[in-house]
């Protein structure tokens, strides 16, 4: 495998380094050089994949395999497993201060300072060294790897989007809100439901989109509350709530999907929001924009497959529960998830009497439960799945001493002093307020091994996939082929030619089947999924 590291250099040039000598290009001839050096076992190793791959997508080029040293570095930066000073050198604070690249940042090469011209070969090979003096190395390599495809499909996703009929989601914001307002204006529906909450509150200047002043409204009609979240408000009894409830509802959808939303977002026939890989700290994704990973059901049913194409859509069941499963080695909890319901087969082992109680003691085991229903069912669990609930427990204590933990392939918990945004200088912390710190930093360490772990298992699902899909559909350009267009944690859409359905399908169930034997190697550990082939996302369906 080859190492291509990309540098930009000012003047609108790149340095090329491959070992075998340096070169340097004007900007505009790189995606041809790609093309060139592209197929014959090539890793372009640069400092952002959503700053390099974007134009190449643009000019018709996909890579196979890249080498993301942005998120390789703040990975490493926290890795356990990864000495303190292994990153340290030449650039190595402008790489500490490298933040990802967002829709609205100027082009590739937009300003001469040391953050637009760091050198991709120097920091690759820190990065390099770092793993291999590891302990973790092996598994470092797998995430970074990971990690790195990722960021590409996140950059093809953003390039192909998800199929999109503007006239589907027109019509449904009609219908919901009325017709579109002017700027600054509510729609009018909003506005008749403005009216009718000002006079069954009898608050004849009242804005229901300030808190301050709904409270006050709610309070002189005698309903004494602190919050105006809806689980609060459909517990009282007033003529008004329901209103109130719909007012809330409609509004949410007019502030994040509607038509300023569209203007921004769809183009082309298409939804284009911006991924970013590792946004949280688990590993998890988060977004620069557009809320695709918050795609409310509302406005699914606008995402219909371009004609003779469907949409392909995979989502596992009870992911963390299996991912404690086999990272912590518990054969008992194994077999229970071996089948389409991890929770029946809890039930079905004989350790719960019900399928609400095994949901209930598993989620309280990886969540921090000490009390209640939930409390007791943990209690009850721990002896039936000792090595599973033996590693939350650990990791809840190790967070409590305010040890950083991590997952099983070498993701570093942010530290006590991070995750509570402690500043050194601060005045020293009292003992109370210190064991409240030290209990809360518990239950997110807890949390934290599952959950990274889940989301490492997810990248290496769409790592094969997104390589599997590109063989799938012979010699045409990224979007004639099976592609992935959207990923949610736990969940995938793959845009498919009709014919090619079926096979899709398939591949996405390998995929599944090819990460749990990448990360969980001395225990199998089934990942079901749950497969809908459809036109419109809103009629896929999803297992409770």
């Amino acid at each position: 495998m080859t190492r291509v590291r990309l540098s930009r250099l000012p003047g609108d040039r790149v340095l090329v380094a491959d070992g075998a000598g340096d070169l340097e290009l004007p900007a505009a001839d790189l995606a041809a050089y790609v093309v060139e050096r592209e197929g014959s076992g090539t890793r372009w190793v640069w400092d952002d994949t959503a700053r390099w791959y974007p134009p190449l997508l643009a000019a018709g080029v996909r890579v196979e395999r890249c080498h993301d040293l942005r998120l390789g570095h703040h990975l490493l930066r926290r890795a356990p497993a990864v000495a303190a000073q292994a990153l340290v050198g030449e650039q190595s604070s402008a790489w500490d201060r490298l933040r990802p690249t967002v829709p609205g940042d100027p082009a590739l090469f937009p300003v001469d300072d040391t953050a637009e011209h760091l050198r991709a070969d120097l920091e690759d090979r820190r990065q390099l060294a770092a793993v291999a003096e590891s302990d973790e190395s092996t598994r470092l390599a797998l995430l970074l790897a990971a990690e790195s495809a990722g960021a590409l499909v996140a950059a093809e996703m953003t390039f192909t989007g998800m199929p999109w009929r503007a006239e589907v989601h027109e019509r449904m914001l009609t219908e919901l809100l009325g017709p579109r307002p002017p700027r600054g204006a509510r729609p009018a529906v909003l506005e008749s439901l403005v009216a009718e909450l000002r006079a069954v509150f009898d608050s004849a200047g009242l804005n229901p989109d300030s808190r301050p002043e709904l409270l006050t409204a709610l309070r002189r009609a005698g309903l004494d509350l602190d919050d105006t979240r809806a689980s609060t408000l459909r517990r009282l009894d007033h003529p008004g709530i329901e209103l109130l409830l719909r007012y809330k509802q409609l509004a949410h959808l007019f502030q994040t999907n509607a038509w300023a939303w569209s203007d921004q977002w769809v183009s082309g026939g298409r939804f284009r929001p911006s991924y970013q890989p590792a946004g949280s700290t688990t590993g998890r994704w988060s977004s620069n924009g557009g809320g695709a990973l918050s795609f409310p059901v509302q406005v699914r049913s606008a995402a219909v497959a371009d004609d003779g194409w469907v949409l392909v859509i995979a989502d596992v069941a009870q992911l963390e529960p299996r991912v404690l499963a086999g990272m912590s080695g518990d054969r008992a909890l194994a077999r229970s998830a071996r089948g389409a319901d991890l929770y029946q087969g809890m039930v079905d082992d004989g350790a719960v009497a019900s399928r609400s109680d095994a949901k209930l003691g598993l989620l309280g085991a990886m969540y921090g439960a000490t009390s209640g229903e939930s409390g007791r069912m943990v209690a009850g669990l721990s002896s039936r799945y000792p090595e599973a609930f033996a590693l939350v427990e650990e990791a809840a204590r190790a967070g409590e001493r305010g040890q950083v933990v991590r997952t099983l392939l070498g993701r570093g918990s942010p530290s006590l002093a991070e995750a509570w945004d402690l500043d050194a200088d601060d005045e020293p912390v009292d003992p109370e307020s210190q064991t409240r710190y030290r209990r809360a930093y518990g239950r997110f360490t807890r949390n934290f091994v599952v959950q990274g772990t889940g989301a490492e298992w997810a990248l290496c699902w769409i790592a094969d996939l997104r390589n599997r899909l590109w063989r799938l559909g012979g010699t045409g350009a990224l979007v004639e082929r099976p592609h992935l267009v959207f990923f949610l944690h736990d969940e995938v859409v793959v845009h498919t030619p009709a014919h090619l359905a079926e096979a899709v399908a398939v591949e996405v169930a390998e995929a599944a089947a090819t990460a749990a034997a990448l990360l969980f190697r001395d225990l199998a550990i089934d990942f079901p999924l749950n497969v809908s082939t459809v036109g419109s996302y809103a009629d896929a369906g999803k297992p409770g």
